[in-house]
């Protein structure tokens, strides 16, 4: 992708060792910009993303350590969050998705920047019924992750009415590729032979490659129809869960899960589990955000980012999948064909 930047900038991206993260840096260090990235660990950066970005070492929660990152810098992309820890309170979620926004609106219109980018999620509109839907669907969020994802939204739309400060939402569907391990289990359990599909596996649910994502944020970071406008960022297509998982057994070369158990067991456990792990700061070992993913119908169109931004997903999802798949087992997280872990670190 061909930069629209005359001039080197200076950008910051706030969890710049976060999958995403890592990933925008990489892309924006390519594109020939100066990269600042605000991380809370600077140990848990790659050695190879490290070497090309300032690193500015903070909290999102810590003002004075986001104050620092955002000056000087023109753009921010703002994806640091706390993401789907099933052992954190409601009030973490607030104070890490909610408060951190804050921060970085403060310190954003005290250094007068060029650009926001702020990242939301489509979780925002929960369980879906318009098929496929898009960035006008009702809010809906059901866990505590998805209300404050939503609340930070609502602050970063206030700020740009009040400021008139170029901003962009961006709104991901599922972010998967090499590299990830959140998606890895699923990989993970399909091989083994241990997945169970909770329900009758028609719901619905939507994925975009990592490097289609970044080509949206990029685009959403440089053009300026993007400006005052949220973007869904997917991939051309949506499947079933039973699709889903199908394509990941073809993948791998395994026989195709056939298990399908009942759904409302597993979520009176799951509420029991958080009632009991929560308050201990424990990772439930099951939990009721676990079960929506069996239950709640993800399926979108980024119709309106092609439309308006010219973005084109590029990776198809069998591909996609192929190429995570690759991954996992080169770095020893799945079994190659012939049954060996080939675990191969950088």
């Amino acid at each position: 992708m061909t930069s629209s930047h005359a001039n080197p900038k200076r950008v910051l991206v706030t969890g710049a060792n976060g999958y995403t993260g890592s990933h925008l840096v990489s892309a924006l260090v390519r594109e020939g910009l100066e990269v600042r990235g605000l991380v809370r660990r600077p140990e848990s950066l790659a050695p190879e993303v490290r070497s090309l970005i300032e690193v500015v070492v903070g909290d999102i929660r810590d003002k004075r350590a986001v104050e620092q990152a955002v000056e000087g810098c023109d753009t921010i992309y703002h994806v640091a969050a706390l993401y789907r820890d099933a052992s954190a309170r409601r009030q973490d979620y607030w104070d890490v998705n909610v408060g951190g926004t804050e921060h970085v609106l403060a310190a954003c219109a005290a250094h007068g920047v060029k650009r926001l980018v702020h990242c939301s999620t489509v979780g925002v509109h929960g369980d879906v019924t318009r098929i496929p839907t898009d960035e006008t669907a009702p809010f809906k969020p059901s866990d505590a992750y998805q209300h404050s994802k939503l609340a930070a939204e609502e602050r970063v739309w206030d700020w740009y009415r009040t400021t008139q400060i170029p901003t962009v939402v961006v709104r991901p569907v599922g972010i998967y590729g090499p590299g990830d391990l959140r998606f890895m289990k699923l990989f993970r359990s399909v091989q083994s032979r241990r997945f169970v599909m909770l329900g009758s596996g028609k719901t619905l649910f939507h994925l975009v490659y990592i490097d289609d994502l970044i080509q949206g944020y990029l685009l959403c970071g440089t053009r300026p129809e993007a400006v005052g406008e949220a973007f869904v960022i997917s991939s051309d297509r949506y499947v079933t869960l039973n699709d889903l998982v199908a394509s990941i057994a073809s993948t791998l070369g395994v026989a195709r899960p056939r298990w399908h158990v009942p759904v409302w067991p597993f979520y009176v456990a799951g509420a029991v589990c958080e009632t009991v792990c929560v308050p201990l700061k424990i990772q439930p070992p099951i939990y009721r955000r676990r079960v929506g993913f069996f239950t709640h119908n993800r399926a979108f169109t980024s119709a309106k980012a092609q439309r308006v931004l010219g973005y084109a997903p590029r990776v198809s999802l069998d591909e996609g999948l192929r190429q995570a798949a690759r991954w996992y087992i080169t770095h020893g997280y799945l079994r190659s064909s012939n049954g060996r872990h080939e675990r191969v670190r950088a």
